[in-house]
């Protein structure tokens, strides 16, 4: 259930048909959960509740046909893979992969060994490949020592990646909190009209970040409402990973502008980016491929600055709603040392928003 579906109604642009980033045509998601084993941390062993998420960017063949990307860090108390190439070349060439903290490396190498079997080329007659992995800190539910991702479950995600894919505890969300409540993955989407034509932009995010009484719901402090309800645990100092997607014409530049706005959804939710966090924002569009053994000049179209404001907007929002999706569609969850992370209450979030005149319907 998502933010709508509860009466919700989140900044001023309609969602798409999904309300998700595969609103964005082409775009594909897919989860590998992992849950296993109960009581004391041992570590290496358990318990387990963590994942993999991988983001497949178009259908066809990403390295030889790359994306124009862009990422923007807002505060850089995190371990990506791949930014670096991102931000010097402006594309992307694999699938985008997210997961814990301490799997990154397994992860990273599991997409370059997909990436090998898919293109024979790489290490032969061309060049290298740049794999994308963002992370998040589950410590709080699970074993982190023990890196219980593998390269089969990174193949096994991509494998199901599909339009239509759960949000909430699962995937790399499976041991992630938020606001003290449980978090996970969310996602939500807006379509605007620039010009008589329509562009969307699609919001996924790994939320792992806030205090309680941060917590703000459409503008309503909702934390700050729910602070003495019980099940308060460790706050989660960070952190957030946002991918924006879009079919909007934008070059590497104008995406970087993009990548920053996801920033400004973050803030509507109540996050600060406290000393400790890692909140990264990785935009990319879909409009147009750039091919890897491209001849000669490359044309790429792109809207002119003048008119991206309705896209800044859109990703505002997009990501706002994403956050708070995250959150709706989590479940409580106990993990190592019988840590519990509490799913975010329906009952009283209604019971706050209509407080506050805030639901629809």
């Amino acid at each position: 259930m998502k933010a709508p579906d509860l009466g919700i109604k989140i900044g001023f642009y309609e969602h798409g048909k999904r309300n998700s980033i595969t609103d964005v045509k082409g775009i594909k998601v897919g989860h590998v959960t992992l849950i296993k084993g109960e009581g004391k941390l041992i570590p290496g062993k358990g318990p387990v509740r963590t994942g993999i998420t991988v983001i497949l960017p178009h259908e066809g063949n990403i390295f030889k046909e790359k994306l124009l990307a862009n990422a923007f860090v807002m505060n850089g108390y995190a371990k990506p893979v791949g930014l670096t190439q991102i931000r010097e070349l402006g594309t992307i060439e694999t699938p985008i992969a997210l997961t814990n903290t301490l799997s990154v490396y397994t992860v990273a190498d599991a997409l370059t060994d997909y990436m090998l079997e898919q293109n024979e080329d790489i290490g032969v007659t061309t060049g290298s490949v740049n794999p994308v992995v963002l992370e998040c800190n589950d410590s709080y539910l699970n074993d982190l020592r023990g890196k219980h991702v593998k390269k089969e479950h990174v193949f096994e995600a991509i494998k199901k990646a599909s339009e239509n894919f759960e949000e909430g505890s699962v995937g790399a969300g499976t041991g992630m909190g938020s606001f003290e409540f449980k978090g996970g993955i969310g996602s939500s989407s807006r379509v605007v009209e620039i010009e008589g034509k329509k562009y969307t932009v699609g919001a996924l995010v790994l939320n792992n970040f806030g205090k309680r009484e941060d917590l703000t719901i459409a503008g309503v402090p909702v934390g700050w409402e729910l602070r003495d309800y019980p099940g308060r645990a460790k706050p989660s100092k960070g952190s957030i990973i946002m991918i924006l997607a879009t079919d909007a014409p934008l070059t590497a530049r104008q995406l970087y502008r993009l990548a920053k706005r996801a920033v400004v959804g973050l803030a509507r939710t109540g996050g600060y980016a406290y000393h400790g966090s890692g909140d990264i924002a990785l935009a990319f569009s879909t409009a147009q491929r750039i091919k890897h053994y491209q001849r000669g000049e490359v044309e790429i179209k792109m809207l002119p600055d003048a008119r991206l404001n309705r896209l800044f907007k859109a990703a505002a929002e997009a990501t706002e709603e994403a956050i708070i999706n995250s959150l709706l569609q989590a479940k409580t969850m106990t993990g190592r040392d019988s840590h519990i992370r509490y799913a975010l209450p329906h009952d009283k979030l209604i019971e706050i928003m209509k407080k506050y005149g805030r639901l629809e319907g």
